[in-house]
């Protein structure tokens, strides 16, 4: 038993990011829901409460890649890569949840375009930064490590995307609304949402380094 304790130890990290991956996407469409059928109360509470569930199961698998790393002696890829990949990764899952827990918190009544317009970019920008991970523990392969650089590519476009809508929707509302408390509210929520198209391109930033150096 002591000698199994000292033997070398690879967590399956890839998996691992899978896993998570796959809980940031059922928050993003979870959400994207929640936008779309935000008049309908009863429909309303049930998508908040997916957020919340995938959200909670993405900490758990967060906190499961952390407590391995630190028990594991032989890591498939560098260490801080690991460790910087999966917290980036819960940042956007946290981020998903703070969009829907700040509507329900300002009271916000009706989604305006640019609500829907941005939760349509994140769900894209989550749903490619799930297929980019998917392509992590086949990098090796070169036509894999080009398909993952292409999917972090789609990534930065599609938060360049959500910049312009941002930028529209601001100056939209400032020449617009006439209720200052509106206005706040709804900048909050349309800077929160651009927010999580940054952090999927800081995954997808990470993911590059990732293969650049292993590939």
């Amino acid at each position: 038993m002591l000698f199994g304790k000292l033997l070398p130890q690879e967590g399956n990290f890839f998996e691992m990011f899978n896993q998570h991956a796959e809980r940031i996407v059922e928050a993003a469409r979870a959400f994207s829901q929640l936008v779309a059928n935000y008049n309908d109360p009863h429909l309303r509470d049930k998508y908040n409460q997916d957020v919340d569930n995938a959200e909670r199961a993405a900490d758990r698998v967060t906190h499961e890649v952390n407590r391995t790393l630190h028990k594991t002696f032989i890591t498939p890829i560098d260490r801080e890569q690991i460790h910087s990949l999966i917290n980036t990764m819960d940042d956007v899952a946290d981020l998903i949840q703070d969009s829907a827990e700040t509507m329900a918190l300002y009271d916000i009544h009706h989604m305006t375009d640019e609500i829907s317009r941005l939760t349509d970019l994140c769900l894209k920008c989550c749903e490619r930064v799930q297929d980019a991970v998917k392509l992590l523990a086949r990098i090796a392969d070169p036509a894999v490590a080009e398909a993952a650089l292409k999917t972090c590519e789609e990534i930065d476009r599609l938060e360049g995307d959500a910049d312009r809508v941002l930028r529209s929707a601001m100056s939209k509302l400032f020449r617009e609304e006439p209720d200052v408390r509106e206005v706040i509210k709804l900048k909050a929520i349309y800077e929160l949402l651009e927010t999580i198209t940054d952090r999927c391109e800081d995954v997808a930033n990470l993911i590059e380094g990732v293969i650049l150096e292993n590939s």
